[in-house]
């Protein structure tokens, strides 16, 4: 018994003492059938070539190979052994590249929490880009609510988020980005169609939709700031509905409805858009990108460094 377990001891020390150097010089000599041709081909010398192929024949116990004045031919066993040989060195090469891919950040999974509308604008076009340059990362987009958004960089579910506004968010830092327009939906009968732009104080009177869920509060700050008098203020009715769902209110002329233009994308029958202008331009509202310093992973890196690129004069 003692003896038995001495010699699978010896067994497995000789598989531990076979390494990947001994593995690629047999595959290469098996590939070129000469060990010079093998030895140029790895850059290293024909000696050096042949003492690895010696060891690791030494270390499984039989030939691998068959000399000839010609060059090599592998041996019935070292057929097999070969051809177990390049899977693993396959595999061990694929591990590696993989490890090295993920380091650079071009592969691996980026987690993008938004509540802004992805049917059209920077985000979009910046997610098209990061896609273009990075296609083996996986991206998840997650659709939250500001608060949500928080509550998920602080637990790791996002890598990222971007928010209207640029109040960083609780425990994470931030940089600004775009800004968006911010516009007016109506009823195609709506008497304010026939104005190219609106202002603010064209909105009294009127009844306005807007979402509970963001960037509904977002806008209803900003309608706020604008219209300081509750008197000069169109009547908000707030509904938990999305985005979307708003646009249709308004298409059923229900009342009035306040957007940003990365909603334009979506499909909105019955309903006209008209920006809102005051007297220093287009009313809009800026957005931002938020992320835990912490956060190493090597994707959201290499995205935060494209929204730099993109949109370098919010720096």
């Amino acid at each position: 018994m003692a003896r038995a377990t001495k010699l699978q001891l010896n067994r497995s020390r000789n598989f531990f003492a076979i390494n990947f150097r001994h593995l690629r010089c047999a595959v290469a000599a098996a590939e070129h059938g000469s060990l010079r041709s093998a030895a140029e081909a790895l850059m290293i010398q024909q000696s050096t070539l042949s003492r690895c192929i010696r060891q690791l024949e030494h270390t499984v116990g039989t030939s691998i190979f068959d000399r000839y004045s010609g060059g090599v031919r592998a041996t019935e066993f070292g057929q097999s052994f070969l051809r177990a040989a390049g899977s693993i060195l396959e595999e061990v090469n694929s591990i590696v590249t993989s490890g090295q891919m993920t380091g650079r950040g071009e592969l691996g999974r980026l987690s993008i929490g938004f509540y802004t509308s992805l049917s059209a604008g920077n985000l979009r076009a910046t997610l098209v880009e990061y896609g273009q340059q990075f296609p083996q990362v996986e991206i998840a987009m997650i659709e939250r609510s500001r608060t949500r958004l928080t509550a998920d960089l602080r637990n790791r579910a996002v890598d990222v988020a971007i928010v209207t506004g640029e109040r960083t968010l609780l425990g994470s830092k931030s940089m600004p980005l775009w800004s968006e327009r911010i516009l007016v939906a109506l009823p195609e009968n709506h008497r304010l169609v026939k104005s190219k732009t609106v202002s603010w104080t064209d909105l009294s009177g009127e009844t306005l939709l807007l979402g509970r869920p963001d960037p509904g509060p977002a806008i209803r700050e900003h309608l706020i700031a604008k219209l300081t008098t509750p008197e000069d203020r169109p009547k908000i009715v707030c509904h938990d509905v999305s985005r979307e769902s708003i646009t249709s209110l308004v298409g059923a002329s229900l009342g009035i409805g306040l957007t940003l233009e990365a909603s334009l994308g979506t499909n909105s029958d019955g309903v006209v858009h008209r920006e809102i202008r005051d007297g220093a331009g287009s009313a809009r509202i800026g957005l931002s990108a938020n992320w835990r310093e912490d956060n190493e992973n090597p994707a959201l890196a290499n995205f935060l460094n494209l929204l730099k690129r993109r949109y370098p004069s919010s720096f």
